[in-house]
């Protein structure tokens, strides 16, 4: 295996930045995944409408790709017009403790990669 950094990508060539996640757990143990990023890369330059829409994520690092399928992505606009994009909430589910264990490798790894640390939310 080759050392490989970490990138999250709506599309190929274009790594995104998360900003924070949110790893959560449903009534009937499925596992719920919210990735936030405060911008897109994908979405600056026109690159949404010259290409597919934002149905489908890939995350790369050193054992190879996670193709992901998000249930939801929503846009957040906030400021004096309401016009200027906050945040961008993707969000998907894992079901299989195998894709699990190997979303949170990925997540120990990017968050290593890009300074970020585990906390607990605050109740």
């Amino acid at each position: 295996m080759t050392s490989t950094t970490p990138s999250i990508q709506f599309f190929a060539g274009i790594d995104e930045e998360l900003s924070n996640v949110s790893l959560r757990r449903n009534r009937t143990g499925k596992r719920i995944v919210l990735m936030i990023f405060e911008q897109l890369k994908a979405i600056e330059g026109l690159n949404s409408f010259t290409k597919q829409s934002l149905n489908y994520m890939r995350l790369t690092d050193e054992e190879g790709e996670i193709n992901i399928t998000p249930s939801s992505v929503q846009f957040v606009f906030g400021g004096a017009e309401g016009d200027e994009l906050q945040r961008v909430e993707c969000k998907f589910e894992i079901e299989q403790d195998e894709c699990w264990n190997r979303f949170m490798r990925f997540m120990h790894r990017y968050a290593q990669a890009n300074g970020m640390a585990y906390g607990e939310s605050q109740q």
